[in-house]
């Protein structure tokens, strides 16, 4: 046996999936970062304090989202909009020691309600801005007071319900914790298929022509036996065609080819063109596709030789002509006839 290709196809497979390992455990590592630089544990759970505890520290400690009850709010007369909608209900209150102001979310506060006893929410410590003084300025005219005079005795902050109600939030947590799963179930996936090359997707498609394990096997076997043709990453043994490229991994018996064909793709640089690629594609039954990127015309000249003298009713070159006999082979793709059946069935 030539050792170089005992067990070629699936050491290959694993090689291809160990690669693939790289990026999912890359994207988890950024992803606990985040979480550690970002307060997004504490968006997602936020402390429960009372009202009596100081919200200073949790401010400067850098933990602003949290739950609370708070007692005797009292409505200022304000309102905050956005793009012409109104987000909230500004409220006082003591805190502490502290007359804090606090926006409610317009069906907390019933859209504004005079007075409320005791109120239980979660919402954010929101730095002072242009809206909070400009809200403090309002107040003090009420007030009789200086707008700098009040501003200087109110906290640089105030607490926004609305801002743990926020569309973009929620989006944001969904992207995190789905990407997340993507992430763990690719890292498992590739782990598999590491360990098991038979249930990898290049294997697996193998399933309409029969065992995928035995195929395997049967291939591997021949290729370390006898391979009848080899280039870089393709071989062809008795009986099947065999990539092992760095874009992927396919194998297909030769009896199940319809269609051969190759394209070139020029490779440029602004105006500089400075080299040329050819792409093999293969159409075979049941609706398997294969495309062999980024090769020499020498290697695919050779290939396409190979398997029309191999196999003597495949078509050989593209051309319209030959695309049609192949479609009239291979019918249309069952999920387009089911769509169709499901748009004809509607309409």
């Amino acid at each position: 046996m030539t050792d170089n290709y005992e067990h070629y196809i699936s050491r290959n497979i694993a090689a291809y999936y160990k690669k693939r390992l790289v990026s999912p455990i890359i994207y988890l590592a950024i992803l606990l970062i985040l979480w550690l630089v970002l307060p997004l544990g504490n968006i997602l759970a936020p402390h429960t304090v009372s009202a009596t505890d100081s919200p200073d520290a949790l401010f400067e400690k850098g933990d602003p989202y949290i739950k609370t009850t708070l007692v005797d709010l009292t409505f200022t007369g304000y309102t905050a909009k956005q793009y012409g909608k109104t987000i909230g209900y500004y409220y006082y209150t003591d805190w502490g020691d502290d007359c804090v102001i606090v926006l409610l979310a317009p069906n907390t506060c019933e859209q504004g309600l005079p007075n409320i006893e005791s109120i239980s929410i979660r919402g954010k410590l929101v730095s002072s801005n242009d809206s909070y003084r400009a809200l403090l300025t309002e107040l003090s005219g009420d007030l009789e007071w200086t707008s700098d005079g009040l501003i200087s005795q109110m906290p640089q902050y105030y607490f926004s319900e609305p801002a743990c109600h926020m569309t973009g939030t929620v989006f944001v947590f969904i992207l995190y914790f789905g990407s997340m799963l993507y992430a763990v179930i690719s890292i498992i996936l590739y782990l598999v298929y590491m360990r098991f090359p038979f249930v990898a997707p290049p294997c697996q498609n193998l399933v309409v022509y029969g065992s995928p394990k035995q195929i395997l096997e049967e291939a591997e076997e021949e290729l370390a036996t006898l391979p009848q043709l080899a280039t870089e990453d393709m071989f062809i043994t008795e009986h099947y065609f065999i990539v092992t490229s760095p874009y992927g991994n396919s194998l297909v018996p030769i009896k199940e080819i319809l269609w051969i064909y190759k394209h070139s793709t020029l490779h440029k640089f602004l105006w500089y063109h400075f080299s040329i690629s050819y792409t093999l594609h293969i159409v075979a039954n049941k609706h398997m596709y294969i495309h062999c990127p980024k090769n020499i015309k020498s290697d695919i000249d050779g290939i396409m030789d190979y398997l029309a003298e191999a196999n003597h009713n495949i078509l050989t070159g593209f051309s319209e002509e030959n695309r049609l006999k192949v479609e009239a082979v291979l019918g249309k793709p069952f999920h387009v006839e089911k769509l169709n059946a499901l748009l004809h069935k509607k309409i």
